[in-house]
């Protein structure tokens, strides 16, 4: 080991006090981590929820959508977001639309205050009951009072009538 014996007092002393003033940042910031960053709740694991349809998917009409719940024991991860709802919040149904040629998924969460929002057929839009806001299939604001639209849900097809969806499972299911 190569030590050098001409280390200065005033060295030693800036070394030493910035070891301690490094410490005591660390000691003082680690509790604070765990409310920035939490731990998953025990048992939760991050996984595909498989979800079977109503219908096959290529059974969906152009401008039609189709509701689907996760399992009792598991929940969904949006992918974006704006207003109540953010990348990472969790909802526990969705609908899968079929609009402009392409299907997409969306959380079932109004961006307003988070109620859950209602396809209605005739229209071609979602309604949310809560506070009147109006999206059209696209996700995008219709009529507000939200502002945001609604949250995207990342998806892929396992089935004629399966999709598994990014999201969480609870107590090791």
């Amino acid at each position: 080991m190569n030590v050098n014996p001409n280390v200065s007092r005033r060295t030693f002393l800036s070394w030493y006090m910035a070891g301690l003033m490094t410490a005591t940042l660390v000691a003082g910031l680690a509790p604070i981590l765990v409310y920035i960053w939490p731990p998953p709740a025990k048992g939760q694991k991050k996984a595909d929820v498989a979800v079977t349809l109503d219908k096959a998917i290529s059974a969906i009409q152009e401008g039609d959508a189709v509701r689907f719940d996760s399992p009792s024991s598991a929940a969904f991860v949006m992918q974006d977001g704006g207003g109540d709802n953010a990348a990472g919040d969790i909802a526990y149904a969705g609908y899968l639309v079929r609009y402009s040629g392409k299907t997409t998924a969306f959380a079932v969460n109004c961006s307003h205050l988070g109620c859950s929002v209602n396809f209605t057929k005739d229209k071609q839009r979602f309604d949310c009951p809560c506070h009147g806001s109006e999206f059209h299939l696209d996700g995008s604001v219709l009529r507000g009072p939200a502002a945001a639209p609604l949250s995207h849900l990342k998806y892929k097809e396992t089935g004629t009538q399966q999709i598994a969806v990014d999201g969480f499972t609870f107590g090791g299911a």
